[in-house]
């Protein structure tokens, strides 16, 4: 009888193993697909249904590095990188203050604005597109990095407030209290106690910052009109031409490559990332 069970459990446990691995690669498939095509020939990229090509190539990647016009692809890449870090800098210092402030003091007011901060969430992010449109071209912000970068100073990003709230909230009090009882001061105790016990959530705010502001096509398109100052995203959509003539060999290259951050970013702080994810919504 224990033989029979050991066995319905194996044949259960394999049967999932392979429906996860099956729904893994059916997932997985459009990515191995862009992999795959990038080192096909142009002309085989729809023409030949195989996976592998039959002729590996370069050609695409050396191509799309060249990017289009006079403007190489690396500027581009440049371009995203300068935006990204900038971001990331500004949400990890700024939303991890303002959660600071709104987990740990005292301040009139407290409540309401803490409710403000989450029906911000609620509001979809379409409808204020017009008016910050309207304000950034009246600063002269158009064509310019700054309508990405500036909001990140003031904490815009609710979500990432509210995820530092929760984790530093988890917190136990009684090291700040140890802390001020030793002369810490309010800015002390956020750089010595809470910052460095907070690393989780506010790496897991630096992934998803990083991420957001990489995929972002439609904000980049609103905002940036000349090519030196276009971005990934926007760089990958020269290679499709309205006239019909699109260069889609060097579009799955560089989109292959523009994946390589996004992935190398995810796997080195996976660790960080689902601690801080798990323990996020712990109250302490």
């Amino acid at each position: 009888m224990k033989r029979r069970n050991s066995v319905t459990n194996l044949v259960k446990s394999g049967a999932s193993n392979l429906f996860i691995i099956a729904l893994g690669f059916a997932m997985l498939y459009p990515v191995i697909w862009l992999i795959m095509a990038s080192f096909k020939e142009g002309s085989q990229i729809f023409s030949d249904p195989s996976l592998l090509p039959k002729t590996w190539t370069l050609q695409n990647y050396i191509n799309g590095w060249k990017g289009i016009s006079i403007v190489p692809f690396s500027t581009f890449f440049a371009n995203s990188f300068i935006i990204c870090i900038l971001c990331v800098i500004a949400n990890a210092v700024f939303c991890s203050l303002t959660a600071y402030a709104f987990a740990r003091l005292q301040f009139k007011g407290k409540k309401i604005w803490f409710a403000v901060m989450m029906l911000t969430l609620m509001l979809p992010g379409h409808v204020t597109t017009i008016p910050r449109y309207i304000i950034f071209h009246s600063f002269g912000w158009v064509n310019t990095f700054l309508p990405f970068i500036v909001p990140k100073l003031f904490a815009t990003d609710a979500f990432f407030v509210f995820l530092l709230v929760q984790f530093i909230r988890s917190l136990p009090k009684d090291m700040d209290e140890s802390a001020r009882i030793d002369g810490c001061g309010k800015l002390g105790i956020y750089l010595r106690i809470i910052m460095p016990l907070s690393v989780p959530a506010v790496i897991t705010t630096v992934l998803f910052t990083f991420l957001w502001t990489w995929d972002d096509f439609f904000n980049q398109m609103l905002y940036l009109n000349s090519p030196e100052k276009y971005t990934v995203p926007m760089g990958l959509r020269l290679f499709l031409d309205n006239s019909g003539v699109s260069s889609w060999g060097s579009m799955f290259a560089m989109s292959t490559l523009s994946l390589l951050p996004c992935f190398v970013l995810f796997f080195s702080l996976q660790k960080y990332f689902v601690q801080g994810v798990a323990t996020t919504g712990i109250k302490g």
